[in-house]
């Protein structure tokens, strides 16, 4: 499991005693958050679907839980905003951030379906002084397919079967 393994469950374990989840601010964080619904209308455009809704439905199991972004009926999309134009993966091929491949096999898991895209957007940061006026959309959108994968489940249910042992051990 190591040393990030364990510092995550005790973290787990201090906001279930005390009642409080720990509180993480970033300028990143932020920006992703308010410039969702521009991504999700840009993820729209670029994946030729008339219109996509922010999902609110919470899914959960025996151990995930979890909100994707967007569900379709087979399915399920995911939107990241870049923060600039240097952290956009412009030139990449393959998903640049595995924690996402891994978000999306738990999102699949949880809805049943059997695609992801992780769509990032290049959106504005500073609306007060936009730097991407003009440039084409297929410079400020990437797509990346995910496809479901039973195997990568399995992994995530033997993790967190090792975390709850480890939690036991802790308490």
């Amino acid at each position: 499991m190591g040393k990030t393994g364990e510092t995550f469950v005790k973290e787990w374990l201090i906001e279930k005693i005390y009642g409080t989840r720990k509180e993480i601010h970033s300028k990143y964080l932020d920006k992703g958050n308010n410039n969702e619904g521009i991504a999700i209308e840009m993820a729209a455009q670029q994946l030729k679907e008339p219109m996509l809704l922010k999902n609110d439905q919470w899914f959960e199991n025996d151990y995930i839980h979890g909100t994707p972004d967007v569900l379709l009926p087979d399915m399920v999309i995911d939107v990241k905003c870049s923060w600039d134009a240097f952290t956009f993966p412009l030139f990449e091929t393959e998903l640049p951030n595995m924690d996402y491949y891994w978000q999306m096999q738990a999102y699949m898991w949880l809805t049943g379906k059997t695609e992801a895209k992780v769509v990032y957007c290049l959106t504005e940061t500073d609306e007060e002084d936009p730097k991407y006026i003009g440039v084409p959309a297929d410079k400020l959108i990437k797509v990346f397919n995910v496809p479901f994968d039973a195997d990568a489940v399995e992994k995530i249910k033997t993790r967190i079967e090792e975390c709850n042992e480890y939690l036991k051990k802790i308490v």
